[in-house]
């Protein structure tokens, strides 16, 4: 693969810092990457994206290949000629709609057969057609197609579906042909350790350049996501990335780096942004609160982001309560911010030989902190 490299330079324990090169740029592991799902991180702006320190984003495949439609994308210059993101991107495979679209869609050996919810038309997801779509759209890092089932779906369900991903899983390698891109494979099979085992070892074989953790994050108990990154980490090669899709919170992030995990990516930062709740040192705020209508206070003290440089807690109140649209980029910006600079911390404490310490103190500290932020 023209222009990779992944190497591990640090180990504290399972925790590992590292170095993945794209041609687009380096990212240092562990990252978290904001989600850009139709090619744009909802209220924010590449430039300020840059600042924060975000140097890979997600796009969605199934919402890309609807909305403009992958064939225009690849005309414009793939999703960095067309968005103008000149760092890496990430493409999940669209096996996650397959999940959380389940009322619209049918599922055969085939793949997954749907009606868009943008016009109604009936598309049909395909290993093929998902790699087909991801070449057209030219991210860095790709993924294979997978089935996602619910967390609390039976083990015959979850059995088959592991099965059914590893299956789709080699259509995906036999039909991928670009050589500037990174394919990774999805291991699945619940909170079953044993069909997790047999799902990481079927994808070895298949010797992808990456492995990502799916399946986890709907539904499952935090002890059992636990067990199967604690059980998946010394059967995953030490020389690939490895990227727990669809998680989480920070102290998820930090739990998961403590069991092997490199790459990560959640909505949760962005979303909550929009509803008006702020990730902060002191415990999460929610800005809707009345008692911060004359609050003169940054939104975190001791944030260096750019909005808590700039913009008081009454002020972004404000903002919300009124509907302004700056209210959503302030506040996806400082949230933004948080889980990099999470991540940045987690990288130097690994580095140092404390990334335990500085876990065991962090973790404390959130348990311990006011709920509303104060």
């Amino acid at each position: 693969m023209a222009g990779f490299s992944f190497v591990v330079e640090s180990r504290d324990g399972r925790a590992r810092a590292g170095r993945l090169s794209t041609p687009h740029g380096e990212v240092e592991t562990p990252a978290f990457m904001p989600v850009g799902t139709a090619g744009a991180v909802k209220a924010v702006l590449h430039r300020d994206l840059r600042e924060i320190g975000a140097r890979i984003l997600l796009a969605n495949t199934y919402h890309l290949m609807l909305r403009p439609g992958d064939a225009l994308v690849a005309a414009l210059g793939g999703l960095h000629g067309f968005t103008g993101w000149d760092s890496p991107f990430l493409t999940d495979s669209g096996g996650y709609q397959v999940f959380s679209l389940a009322a619209l869609r049918k599922l055969d050996e085939e793949g997954a057969r749907f009606q868009s919810h943008i016009d109604g038309s009936a598309q049909l997801l395909s290993p093929e057609r998902s790699i087909e779509v991801q070449q057209n759209l030219g991210a860095d890092v790709v993924m294979a197609f997978d089935e996602c089932p619910p967390g609390d779906a039976s083990r015959e369900v979850v059995a088959e579906a592991s099965a059914r991903t590893t299956r789709w899983a080699r259509r995906c390698r036999a039909v991928h042909r670009r050589t500037d891109q990174c394919l990774f494979g999805i291991v699945q099979g619940g909170v079953h350790l044993d069909l997790r085992e047999a799902s990481a070892r079927e994808l070895l074989e298949l010797d992808f350049a990456g492995y990502a953790v799916g399946g986890l994050s709907v539904g499952e108990r935090k002890p059992e996501r636990d067990r199967v990154l604690e059980h998946l980490d010394p059967i995953l090669p030490e020389d690939r990335p490895r990227y727990l899709m669809g998680v989480g919170t920070p102290e998820d992030l930090v739990d998961s780096v403590a069991r092997g995990m490199d790459l990560f990516d959640c909505v949760l930062p962005t979303r909550n942004a929009r509803n008006g709740q702020l990730f902060t040192r002191r415990g999460r705020l929610s800005i809707r609160n009345a008692r911060y209508r004359d609050d003169p206070r940054p939104p975190d003290p001791d944030c260096a982001c750019p909005t808590c440089r700039t913009a008081s807690r009454a002020y972004l109140r404000h903002l919300h309560q009124a509907g302004e649209m700056s209210a959503a980029t302030l506040m996806t910006l400082h949230n933004l911010f948080y889980y990099l600079d999470i991540m940045r911390e987690v990288r130097q404490s690994i580095r140092l030989c404390r990334f335990e310490e500085w876990r065991g103190i962090t973790l404390r500290r959130l348990a311990a902190a006011d709920q509303d932020g104060s």
